[in-house]
């Protein structure tokens, strides 16, 4: 669990130049979820999107010092670039933020009572093997956690199984001062080889406008 928060503090990369001259054209730049895999120095050289699609990161100050040959969940900023001879996919990353992604764990492996302190939704949504969401949390200073509970699959009279998640958060007593976009995504890769075509997800939460509720996918 400590690792986990240390994580979510730790990687934030950000490039970004100046512009001075007014008639300065920004590129057609993507912003998405993605992941961002280190080769064996460390270094950012790849972005995988979830539709499996790789590109090939253009190399520059700023994408090393990061542990070797691991797959870090991200948002994203990068232009795609066409290359001439057509072949493979190629990428400029201007921004590259860390997004907390955990397995989500069974209750009996957190220690006291689960913490569903409340927060609001921007967006939450399924994509590839990963559910992702935008969450509004109210804070000042002190540091929250978040992790993910696994509450196991039920099943319906048809036999459609429903995938029950939950969002762990603990405020830590914070005063709600101020307004902050939360990135968090959920990896389902353990949990969909245990899926069918026309099953659900449901990712349970506390609201502060709706209070105790859910958002509902089907799993494709």
């Amino acid at each position: 669990m400590k690792q986990v928060i240390v994580m979510a503090l730790l990687f934030c990369i950000f490039l970004c130049e100046g512009c001075k001259e007014e008639d300065y054209v920004y590129p057609s730049v993507v912003t998405e979820f993605i992941g961002a895999q280190t080769n064996n120095d460390g270094t950012i050289s790849q972005l995988v999107a979830d539709d499996g699609t790789i590109y090939s990161v253009l190399q520059r100050d700023g994408l090393g010092g990061l542990v070797a040959d691991t797959l870090y969940r991200t948002i994203s900023i990068y232009e795609p670039i066409t290359q001439e001879n057509g072949k493979g996919n190629v990428a400029q990353l201007y921004s590259c933020q860390l997004v907390l992604s955990v397995n989500p764990l069974p209750a009996s492996d957190f220690k006291g009572n689960i913490k569903t302190d409340p927060v609001d939704i921007q967006s939450i949504w399924l994509s590839g093997e990963y559910l992702n969401m935008i969450l509004l949390v109210q804070y000042k200073e002190l540091s929250h956690l978040y992790h993910f509970v696994d509450e196991g699959i039920t099943s319906d009279q048809s036999g459609t199984q429903t995938l029950n998640l939950r969002l762990f958060h603990d405020r830590n007593n914070d005063y709600e001062a101020f307004t902050k976009q939360v990135y968090l995504s959920v990896p389902l890769k353990n949990h969909l080889q245990l899926l069918r075509k026309g099953d659900k997800i449901r990712f349970n939460l506390n609201t502060y406008k709706e209070g105790e509720t859910y958002r509902e996918f089907d799993y494709q």
